[in-house]
């Protein structure tokens, strides 16, 4: 089974790479982007068949390491 688990800021949070990005991007002519945000993505394979008992164990491995929740979110993608 494979999972997607995607990491970013909260709200309020300031993203110094993120506005470096902006500020690229705007360096290079793309115009059009008013504010940009960085996260992260894991993809992870699991030898699991069971949906449920995989989404607990990835939320646990979001809380022990892939987010700092103090300040970033993260949303489970199981396909």
């Amino acid at each position: 089974m494979k999972a997607r688990v995607i990491v970013t800021l909260k709200n309020g949070v300031l993203d110094p790479q993120g506005k470096a990005i902006e500020g690229a991007l705007g360096g290079l002519g793309f115009g059009d982007v008013g504010s940009v945000r960085q996260g992260k993505v894991f993809d992870v394979e699991l030898t699991g068949t069971d949906k449920e008992a995989a989404k607990a164990e990835l939320e646990q491995m979001c809380e022990k390491l892939l987010a700092n929740t103090v300040i970033e979110n993260y949303a489970i993608e199981i396909a």
